[in-house]
């Protein structure tokens, strides 16, 4: 894909030093479409609000993106970016400027946020060209310019921000405003948002630039102020420093799945058709332009670094490259010091993290729970489907070899009560509750959801545990990553209220009763269902017509008899680590933010659901099975809402329908020719990877 000079562009001159006027003339011309769209959303229109409730409902439901859209994500290259830098005004004379790309379009999801990118030390704007198809389709994306011979000090610059911020929440102060810093743009997003804490502003801060001062470059700025200021910059190391490693950058152009000769054919290409480009932009950088760079970022810096006890703003914090990663980094000295703030580790990765291969901005997001188009997240309403990118990402390379080593069965029963492989027997409409039994460590999660994303195009939507969204194991999610994707994928914390309006939107929802009891469960209760002692599902389901479907999942928890087919084994469960001092003291502390998960309706310490991470050790991989039971119609039973025997009664009926499924998955697995990973290796090493591996008859 190539840009088109002069026409990716719509360029909206912001004069620092204008009248009033002059400003918000640009702003309109920005901000006419967003206005309008808006206000449609808002105004009280005839009909009461009754009539505004439906309309919003209805605005809502045809704004929803199909599962698995493709978000462009992976169409663009470096190349492109280069093309994107040379089309850009190299010295026009004009002040710093706002621009909207094009290839970004209008956004297809109903009140939209506004999402405003501020460049790194080159000032060029283009960094999230990468990203920009992504991102159009869920904001509405506005770039900041600073052309290459601008000398609009760090002040001019904050005020131009601000002022835009300002104007843009007085027209919509119900959304948020999304700022996205890439280093020295890092710093203007810090101050802007430090002035202005009564703006509701979402920070992504991508290796921000607070500790510039202390880089090798401000050491010898002196040195470089005497040279003459009409210089061209091209020592590499310097040139470098602004525009980033050309080599990362040819690797976003390389497809997966090459094989080595084919990559490095492809990475040539990509970088000898770059390295013109870049040559060029090196004649255009002279001395005198990277000499005031550098004073721009000193003072931006130490600016940041005043303000950041006072920004009140929800800040995400992206970390990649030596400079940014412990035991050294900046990163984690902000995360420490700002109030709301959240912190991703992207190790071996470059310090231009938006341009590297394979890091997607808008997966990052939504990942952390981050997105939303209101004053708070709604974690039903706000969540925004899987794309394909994703998904090819997730369950073709992250989650790869784990789904081949456990090579998941997917079983249903029909309606008659046959039971087939797939998932024919699922319905196919919501609102549908699927009700099991949790494997240990919920190992069993990756494949339900990729089976039904795969077979039906579906999300599963998670009821989880807290723990997943706040408190300490924010923490650990901080070098554990890897478990964005469940929040990605549709999990929502587990209650009444998300429940609820999951079934209002007829979506499909995977409950455990079980809880983190069942899935940290302890030596010698494999398979042990520990359900509350009252109904907690049965009801709300019955109000809505849901289709229950009970299901059970076998496969790793077997550790004694038949130890050769588990995939882990409990060396240290929590009756164990609880009478280990240390142990017990940081399983306490870590618990403290969840005092109330002891859960009265299960008697004894059963319903005691501690957060702890047993102590396991890594054994020859099972294969997982499951099982979908025969669908429980509740709609009709309006009896289940006011007599609490029947509802006991189908609840009881529930529970046991899950305990017989995996009794029969118990006794089916035995005669499953390929139980055995060895058997299945050679099977698919024979047929191929992609070929699904055969199991017994059901």
């Amino acid at each position: 894909m190539s840009m088109v000079p002069h026409t990716m562009l719509r360029p909206f001159g912001v004069n620092p030093c204008a009248a009033g006027g002059h400003l918000r003339r640009h702003h309109a011309r920005l901000c006419l479409h967003r206005a309008s769209s808006v206000d449609a959303t808002t105004v009280n229109l005839p009909g009461g609000s009754s009539s505004n409730r439906r309309r919003k409902k209805q605005a809502a439901e045809e704004s929803r993106l199909e599962v698995l859209y493709d978000d462009g994500f992976g169409s663009v290259t470096m190349k492109d970016y280069w093309e994107a830098v040379r089309a850009m005004p190299k010295d026009d004379g004009g002040p710093p400027r706002w621009f909207c790309p094009v290839e970004c379009g209008r956004p297809e999801v109903d009140r939209a946020p506004l999402l405003l990118f501020l460049p790194g030390t080159d000032g060029v704007g283009m960094e999230l060209i990468l990203h920009h198809q992504s991102l159009g389709k869920l904001f509405e994306v506005c770039c900041f310019h600073i052309p290459v011979n601008d000398r609009t000090p760090f002040e001019g610059l904050l005020q131009i921000v601000e002022e835009y911020v300002k104007y843009e929440s007085a027209l919509s102060p119900s959304r948020p405003i999304y700022i996205v810093g890439d280093s020295f743009g890092g710093c203007l997003a810090i101050s802007v948002a430090a002035r202005n804490p009564e703006i509701d502003l979402v920070l992504t801060l991508v290796n921000p630039a607070t500790s510039s001062a202390k880089t090798s470059l401000q050491a010898v700025l002196p040195l470089l102020e005497t040279m003459p200021s009409n210089l061209p910059v091209v020592q590499p190391h310097l040139l470098r420093y602004l525009i980033g490693n050309p080599l990362n950058g040819a690797m976003v152009s390389v497809q997966n799945g090459l094989s080595p000769q084919e990559t490095l054919q492809e990475f040539s290409n990509s970088l000898a058709s770059m390295l013109p480009l870049v040559s060029e932009l090196g004649d255009i950088i002279q001395m005198g332009t990277l000499v005031w760079k550098l004073k721009l970022l000193k003072s931006g810096a130490n600016y940041a670094n005043s303000q950041l006890h006072a920004v009140q703003a929800e800040v995400l914090l992206l970390a990649s490259g030596i400079a940014n990663l412990p035991p050294s980094g900046e990163a984690d000295r902000l995360f420490k010091t700002l109030k709301n703030s959240k912190l991703r580790y992207f190790r071996n990765r470059g310090d231009r993290l938006l341009m590297e291969d394979g890091f997607n901005l808008l997966t990052v997001i939504k990942g952390v729970n981050m997105y939303r188009r209101g004053r708070q997240r709604d974690f039903v309403n706000d969540f925004l489907s899987p794309t394909l990118s994703e998904f090819k990402k997730t369950f073709g390379e992250d989650f790869k070899l784990f789904n081949q080593v456990l090579s998941p069965v997917m079983l249903s029963t029909l309606k008659n009560g046959n039971i087939v492989r797939g998932l024919a027997g699922v319905p196919d409409k919501g609102p549908v509750l699927f009700v099991g039994y949790h494997q240990l460590l919920a190992m069993e999660v990756p494949a339900l959801v990729e089976a039904f994303l795969r077979e039906k195009k579906t999300i599963l939507r998670a009821a989880a545990h807290q723990v997943f969204f706040v408190g300490n194991y924010e923490i650990l999610r901080q070098e554990l990553s890897l478990f964005d994707w469940f929040s990605a994928f549709g999990a929502v914390p587990v209650s009444p209220i998300n429940t609820y309006k999951m079934f209002e939107r007829n979506e499909f929802v995977l409950l455990y009763p079980g809880g983190v009891r069942e899935a940290l469960h302890r030596k010698g209760e494999a398979y042990k269902l520990f359900w509350p002692d009252q109904p907690e599902f049965v009801r709300m389901a019955a109000r809505f017509g849901v289709t229950v479907v009970p299901f059970g999942c076998v496969g790793e928890d077997d550790f004694v008899e038949v130890s050769f087919m588990c995939l882990c084994t409990i060396v240290l469960d929590y009756n164990d680590q609880k009478n280990i001092p240390y142990l017990k003291d940081a399983i306490k502390s870590f618990n403290e933010d969840f005092k109330g998960l002891i859960r009265d309706t299960v008697k004894g310490d059963d319903g005691n659901q501690v957060l702890h991470l047993p102590a396991v050790l890594p054994k020859v991989p099972g294969r997982l099975y499951f099982l979908f039971g025969k669908p429980i119609e509740m709609k009709g039973m309006d009896s289940v809402l006011t007599d609490r025997k029947k509802a006991n009664e189908v609840y009881s009926q529930i529970e046991s329908e899950v305990e017989n499924v995996v009794s029969y998955l118990k006794m089916k697995r035995n005669e499953d020719p390929y139980r055995s990973i060895t058997r299945r290796a050679f099977y698919q090493a024979t047929q191929g990877p992609s070929i699904q591996v055969p199991t017994f008859e059901p």
